[in-house]
Parts: C-alpha cells; structure tokens; sequence
C-alpha cells in the first residue's frame, strides 16, 4: 500500500487494516470516517508514537490542526492527558464526523477532546501544554514554536512546504539545501531559548517532509 497517497481513506479500505492492533483499529475509524487522505493517517501515527515517547501527561494543542487527528492519536496512546485540542483557523465539517467515529472506539479519549475554529495568534497556552503539528505551511511552523517557547511549552513540529523568502535559513543554504537549512536553524533556536532539542524523521515513504523536530524546556 502507498502510504503517501493522497487519496481518501474510505470504508472500502476497511479490508486493509484486520488486525487488532492500535494502528488498525484507529485506521478503520478513520476508513469509517471517510475523510482522511491515507497519507495524514500514517504521518499523525508516526509523529504521536514519537511525541509520546518523550513526553506524557499534560494538555495536548495541536495547532493548524485539519481534523485534529493528531492531538486525538495522543489522547488514545497517553490516558495522562487530561485534555486535547485542536485549532485551526478553518475547521472542515467532516472533522465532526471523524471525532465521531474515534469517539465510538474510545469514549474517554472523545470526552477529552475539543475543536476550536481560531486564530492561533489567540490561543493561549501554558508550561504544562504539548504543543504539536503535522506540516503547518512555511513559516506558519516558526509560530508554533514561537508561541510554545513563549509559554515553556514542550513543543514537535512536522514542518512543510518552506518559504525561503520569508523563513530564516541561518546562511547555512550554501551548505545545505534550503529547507534542511531552515530546520536546521530552527533546531539551533530553538536551543538558543533554553530548550533541549530531539531531531528525528519520520519514515521518508510517507513523506519526503520528514523531519521531526522536538524540544522541552530545560
């Protein structure tokens, strides 16, 4: 199976995920839901398993959020969580439906998790928070971790789609090439604010946009 596809997880997928694993399980509320590109499924499952072996307990935010996917996989894998949220500036109508179906598999999960439709300029948060998010665009991934560090909050980001124009490649493009120039600066100011850095990657089948980027507060 392609799991960068961006085609749609339906309930004619269902056959695909049998099993009776974690993964599975969530893959066939999600092929329930039916509208969830295969590709998000894979990369809010690799980006939650990483998260959650560094960190637990807490709130979860998860920031540009789409269907909230993500902050919901986190909420299933740590029941420390006393809360998830999700915000984005545009919430899809179909992500009701999504919260649905997790919810039907994990009652206690649902009853932690809340949308919000925000501008994340007005979220705020607090030095208990996780803040995470799977591929915010440009430099919209530089407010994520400004935003955290403000508050000391434990911070992954996924990053995407670099602007060059407008996010800081620390004049390192010319030894590198320019977005692993950005995250790379990004990593190193991200330490400069007192955190302790993890850098990871994702596996690179689902998405050539594969670095992790994790941080805590000393």
């Amino acid at each position: 199976m392609d799991r960068a596809s961006k085609n749609r997880l339906t309930p004619y997928m269902l056959p695909h995920f049998p099993g009776d694993t974690l993964f599975d399980r969530i893959a066939r509320a999600v092929c329930r839901a039916g509208c969830l590109p295969r590709k998000e499924l894979y990369e809010a499952w690799e980006v939650a398993r990483r998260v959650h072996r560094r960190f637990r307990g807490g709130r979860v935010v998860d920031l540009a959020a789409g269907h909230g996917l993500l902050a919901q996989v986190l909420l299933i894998l740590d029941r420390g969580l006393r809360e998830g949220v999700g915000v984005d500036l545009r919430i899809p109508q179909s992500a009701a439906r999504l919260a649905s179906e997790i919810g039907a598999e994990w009652p206690g999960a649902a009853d932690r998790f809340t949308l919000l439709e925000q501008d994340l300029n007005l979220v705020e948060l607090g030095p208990g928070d996780i803040v995470v998010s799977a591929h915010a665009c440009g430099s919209l991934t530089d407010l994520v971790l400004e935003k955290a560090t403000a508050a000391r909050c434990r911070v992954a980001v996924l990053p995407c789609c670099h602007d060059l124009r407008s996010c800081d490649d620390g004049g390192l493009s010319g030894w590198l090439d320019g977005p692993l120039a950005v995250d790379a600066t990004r990593a190193a100011w991200l330490r400069s604010c007192g955190y302790r850095v993890y850098t990871q990657t994702i596996p690179l089948d689902i998405t050539p946009k594969n670095r992790l980027l994790m941080g805590e507060p000393l």
